[in-house]
């Protein structure tokens, strides 16, 4: 049974990850930190949600943002199939929060998975339609025999193969990085169609700014991930078209003689052009 809904609190979270360092950590710049991922305004979102969970608390947290969705080509999909869905990643976190509500909508949470970083399980509400990707040592073994389950199954496998949230390419654009082949691989063995999702958005101009300098800068810690929170509170009142192109079936370009990596690479160009 819930306690209650669940809160952000960076003091825990820097207890936990430091450790007694973090008592070395002033307090101008934990406040600073709060504010910078607006922890406030997350809260309250959360308390609104709450009890909601799955595809209902995607709908609620959308509600609360003022968001609206225009969902298109999910005529596409023939009813009685398993698909693996691969999106882009333009926004890092409220794509996945609407793709739940839409799929989790139209098929059942109880008949879709997504593929996360193990981090976001602690986003509890999400917690039974999610599933961890890079655990390791006995954690990672579980988390790859409940990705193969969930593949064998009749569920609808949903995934952003870029890993990342996309950035701004050499010729201004805004796009994923390159597609893991994995995406691919998967759908092969499990013998499914796999489903491009192409999701219309951005992120602030700050974000792909502090992106572009901490790579130019040569700084490996991605700095810039500290800022999706605040870019999520910031889409209030936003609206964002989500396209559902047809089926691909990438078992026909590999007889072709294609890779992995090459379909994974030919479905992310495909993708921009929905």
């Amino acid at each position: 049974m819930k306690e209650g809904p669940l809160k952000i609190n960076l003091r825990e979270i820097m207890n936990k990850r430091l450790g007694t360092r973090s008592k070395l950590v002033p307090a101008f710049l934990l406040h600073g930190l709060e504010r910078l991922v607006r922890q406030e305004e997350l809260n309250h979102i959360l308390e609104v949600a709450y009890p909601a969970e799955g595809s209902a608390f995607s709908r609620k947290v959308l509600e609360e943002l003022g968001i609206t969705l225009d969902v298109r080509g999910l005529e596409n999909l023939p009813s009685g199939e398993a698909f693996e869905f691969v999106s882009n990643h333009p926004l890092g976190g409220l794509d996945g929060i609407a793709l739940v509500g839409i799929l989790g909508g139209k098929y059942g949470d109880e008949n879709i998975r997504v593929l996360v970083n193990d981090m976001l399980m602690n986003v509890e509400p999400l917690r039974k339609v999610f599933l961890p990707v890079n655990k390791y040592g006995s954690q990672g073994r579980e988390a790859a025999r409940a990705i193969g389950e969930a593949y064998a199954s009749g569920k609808q496998i949903v995934m952003f193969p870029a890993g990342l949230v996309s950035r701004r390419q050499p010729d201004g654009s805004i796009r994923d990085l390159t597609w893991q082949k994995s995406c691919v691989v998967k759908a092969l063995e499990s013998g499914r169609r796999m489903v491009p999702v192409h999701f219309e958005g951005l992120n602030s101009n700050k974000f792909y700014n502090l992106a572009y300098w901490r790579k130019k800068l040569g700084i490996g810690i991605n700095l810039e991930q500290a800022l999706l929170p605040s870019e999520l509170c910031a889409s209030k009142g936003a609206s964002y078209r989500v396209t559902f192109g047809p089926p691909v079936d990438p078992a026909v370009y590999r007889e072709k003689g294609k890779s992995p990596a090459v379909i994974a690479e030919m479905l992310r160009r495909y993708l921009y052009k929905l």
